[in-house]
């Protein structure tokens, strides 16, 4: 790790990262890669999660080509130095603000968005101009095969390159001094990586997760909030940082609710959801018993079926569930859906402003007072009115958590951000000099000075 490290460092020190034709050169190679590895990359996913073409493409690759192209476009504006005003006290001069790479950047990504959650962020880091050691999730072999393949197809090892391994591996990389670290995962393992890059005072950005609650009022629209909601809550089979953990239901719309909820269900994937090819799995046994211990049988009014052999967990819509439930102790991270009610919106902020902040929030109302209230008193990373989970498909917006579920945003200008320092740089005229600042100091100066300066 330290060789592989201190290449990337030498690499670096070379300066062409910092050439932005160079930067969107290679960025035009991470495109023509994706493509050129896109049926590998189809059949790795198929294998880990046995995940759709349609969904690898809407929720993997084709966010990440939409990203890289947008970032091309938009580069040159990020990186030209910014004019500042100057103060009248320091005339004659001109300030800017310069943005700089950071040199070295490690990204650990996570094991249930391993294409686009590692893509997404090595975009960031290329933008800004920095060399890149990429740590893949064990729990995905055979995707993180392809994405090493590629990155070792397309690019020197001293710019980028992956990492495969578990733990240990995770420990010796951790153990290296890096300029910044970029991770996504659990905040378990999060507080292991800010612990380490504190160690050698390496800014980290923790993109972590939490119980993201999914808010449906008594003025919602049932059908369609129905339909958004399993959406967001089954793709990837509920493997999504950002799906809705759990529904706060009004009690005047509860039992409607679920009852559009199952319905919706069968309408997405059929009535023998096993057959769907639409669902995919649990990623391995490990979660698969961690999901089949938190259903509480004696609550469960559709689903529960789970068969071990396959990892698979159906659709399970939990009622009358408590918060002393095992299921509303921990992220629940499946296709897992426990409902619970309130009777006003003052009980829901007052519910969620007790609990960790949450990664995201989605609250499904027409009520515009209700709307602006939860926006402004309850603290969560990001969010939908009336939609789940498209709000980090906005590439205009920064995605990332606060508190419990993390630190630091990325996507579009926001990630080049991320992996930039920016300096800040006033240039003095030489040709006149004012004196008032230096010794000896006189009344008369400091009444100049107060004049300027105040």
């Amino acid at each position: 790790m330290k060789e592989l490290v201190e290449n990337q460092r030498r690499y670096f020190l070379k300066h062409e990262t910092k050439d932005i034709t160079f930067r969107k050169k290679q960025l035009q190679k991470l495109k023509m890669a994706i493509h050129k590895y896109e049926k590998q990359l189809y059949d790795g996913l198929n294998k880990d999660f046995r995940k759709s073409e349609f969904e690898t493409y809407e929720t993997e690759l084709g966010m990440a080509l939409e990203e890289i192209t947008y970032t091309i476009k938009h580069l040159s504006k990020w990186a030209k130095p910014k004019k500042r005003p100057t103060p009248l006290a320091h005339f004659k001069s001109s300030s800017k603000i310069y943005s700089e790479p950071y040199g070295v950047v490690l990204i650990m990504s996570p094991w249930n968005y391993p294409f686009l959650l590692t893509i997404s962020p090595l975009i960031g880091a290329m933008a800004a101009g920095n060399c890149v050691v990429i740590k893949t999730s064990r729990y995905v072999p055979n995707t993180s095969s392809v994405i090493k393949k590629m990155i070792e197809d397309f690019f020197d090892a001293g710019y980028i390159t992956v990492v495969e391994g578990g733990r240990d591996v995770n420990q010796a990389l951790l153990a290296e001094k890096f300029d910044y670290i970029f991770f996504t995962g659990s905040p378990t393992v999060g507080k292991i990586v800010m612990e380490s890059g504190a160690k050698n005072l390496t800014p980290v950005t923790l993109e972590l997760g939490g119980k993201s609650p999914c808010i449906v009022d008594n003025t919602a629209n049932i059908k369609i909030a129905a339909k958004r909601i399993i959406w967001g809550k089954l793709v990837n089979c509920g493997q999504t940082c950002v799906a809705p953990d759990y529904i706060l239901a009004h009690k005047d719309i509860k039992d409607k609710l679920i009852k559009e909820l199952i319905k919706v269900i069968n309408e997405y994937y059929g009535e023998n959801i096993y057959e769907s090819p639409d669902l995919p799995r649990i990623i391995n046994e490990k979660h698969y018993k961690r999901l089949a211990g938190l259903i509480n049988k004696d609550k469960v009014i559709f689903g529960g079926e789970t068969i071990e052999k396959d990892n698979y967990i159906e659709p399970t819509i939990m009622d009358n569930v408590t918060w002393e439930d095992s299921v509303m102790q921990e992220e629940i991270f499946g296709p897992l859906i426990p409902v619970l009610e309130f009777d006003n919106t003052k009980e829901v902020i007052t519910l969620l402003n007790s609990k960790p902040k949450p990664l995201a929030l989605y609250y499904y109302s027409t009520n515009k007072q209700n709307i602006q209230e939860v926006l402004k008193k309850v603290s969560y990373g990001g969010g939908c009115v009336n939609d789940t989970l498209v709000h980090l498909a906005n590439i205009n917006m920064p995605f990332g958590g606060v508190g419990n579920s993390g630190m630091g945003g990325y996507h579009g200008i926001d990630s080049f951000r991320t992996f930039s320092h920016f300096k800040s740089v006033l240039t003095k005229a030489m040709w006149i000099d004012i004196d008032v600042r230096y010794p000896p100091y006189t009344k008369k100066k400091l009444n100049l000075i107060k004049k300027l300066v105040k």
